[in-house]
């Protein structure tokens, strides 16, 4: 069945020198697939008109979303290329847009200048998307059977009015719906996931897809998409097959994350944690008080850099850094016991390693951290060694480590 394309321009000299990130064109892309529309091309343009109308010319979609060059300043020019582009003659004001800017001006005690009013100013003939975030009006241009849809660049703005665009663009075109799920697994790679689901993967009802989608901090999800009414049930009983094949190695459904899990299951038991940190330096601790609620399982941690930390604050034997060094089994477990025990908790997570960029040796390498859990059952440990940067290094030590008390408490 075919599906509404779209196509997305971006503007603005600093997406393209790098000094803004354009998450906008992922959250319109993500929300257009949401409303069955594929989105088949994204184009960056700098704030010059002619760049700006190359990249109108040639688009193709039938649905094109704009972003960026409507704010007040000389250098945004989005407003005026968009007016010549499409053939509008003058501007004229949106009096419910410069109302507003009035009431903003006055709670701020300050007048409306000539700056402030211009933003209420639009092409003549196209449509306004109301603004109730910012200044700057969303304006629908219509080419034929195209739409043209254009946004301030500012994401909180934009992402507010993208809710009523795509309603307006839905309504008038009727896309076809698609289905996603995504399952979430921890500690199996992709390639071994890939081996140990082809049997169901080659064996998939036509008009369902499976995309793997590895990262860091969260493991490697497991998309199934549907273009097929009835996806959902579909969907679902293909993740059966899949849980019954990979067990443990599910932790949940997007958006579950391996410290929301964890909080779930630490709720649902009772119980409660502490965290002593080294390698990973308070991140474990930050993403466990993450999640809403936190404070009803969590009672604290600490960050035990120092040897001397590790003693004082996490409990270990000073005899045991010495014996074994501070990047050791022996010192993680004694690490988690130490800490369980002062914070009176029933289950404490410790982490010590090696984050880098420098520090390693051939005995403990950059990477490599270990990493402990002690419960009412006792303690175990494990080790990882990552090959990232510092910041993945840490990343992958702290979802190792919720891992590993999430398995733990998924008896």
């Amino acid at each position: 069945m075919k599906r509404t394309e779209a196509e997305i321009i971006t503007i603005g000299n600093e997406i393209l020198t790098g000094h803004t990130v354009d998450t906008n064109s992922a959250w319109i892309a993500l929300k257009l697939d949401e409303a069955g529309i594929d989105t088949r091309r994204i184009v960056s343009a700098p704030d010059e008109e002619q760049a700006i109308e190359e990249a109108l010319r040639s688009s193709r979609a039938r649905t094109v979303f704009i972003t960026g060059g409507l704010g007040p300043t000389k250098d945004d020019i989005t407003k005026k290329t968009l007016a010549r582009y499409f053939g509008s003659q003058r501007f004229v004001t949106h009096h419910p847009t410069l109302d507003f800017i009035a009431e903003n001006c006055a709670r701020r005690g300050i007048a409306v200048n000539e700056t402030n009013a211009r933003q209420a100013e639009v092409p003549e003939g196209c449509s306004v998307i109301f603004n109730t975030c910012g200044t700057a009006p969303g304006m629908i241009f219509r080419d034929k059977d195209r739409i043209f849809v254009a946004m301030p660049g500012v994401p909180r703005e934009m992402k507010r009015m993208l809710q009523d665009a795509i309603a307006i663009v839905a309504e008038e075109l009727k896309p076809t719906k698609v289905y996603h799920r995504m399952m979430m697994t921890y500690g199996i790679a992709e390639s071994t996931l890939s081996e140990v689901l082809a049997p169901i993967e080659s064996r998939l009802p036509e008009g369902i897809s499976l995309a793997y989608l590895p990262a860091i901090e969260t493991g490697v999800g497991l998309r199934l998409t549907s273009k097929l009414q009835h996806g959902e049930e579909l969907i679902a009983k293909e993740f059966e097959k899949i849980q019954q094949l990979l067990g443990k190695k599910v932790y949940g459904y997007e958006p579950d994350t391996l410290e929301s899990v964890v909080g779930a299951l630490l709720l649902e038991r009772k119980a409660t944690v502490s965290t002593a940190e080294s390698c990973t330096g308070g991140t474990l601790a930050g993403r466990i008080s993450s999640v809403a609620g936190s404070s009803r399982w969590f009672r604290g941690g600490v960050v035990a850099y120092s040897d001397q930390a590790k003693t004082e604050l996490a409990g270990v034997d000073a005899l045991t850094v010495s014996r074994y060094g501070a990047v050791s089994r022996e010192v993680a477990e004694q690490m988690a016991e130490g800490i369980a025990r002062r914070m009176s908790t029933d289950y404490g997570v410790a982490t010590t390693g090696i984050a880098g960029p420098g520090g390693g040796t051939p005995e403990t390498p950059i990477g490599l951290c270990l990493i402990a859990v002690a419960g009412p059952k006792g303690t175990s440990s494990l080790s990882i060694n990552t090959m990232h940067n510092r910041t993945g290094n840490i990343i992958a030590a702290t979802s190792a480590a919720l891992n590993a008390l999430r398995r733990l408490l998924d008896y």
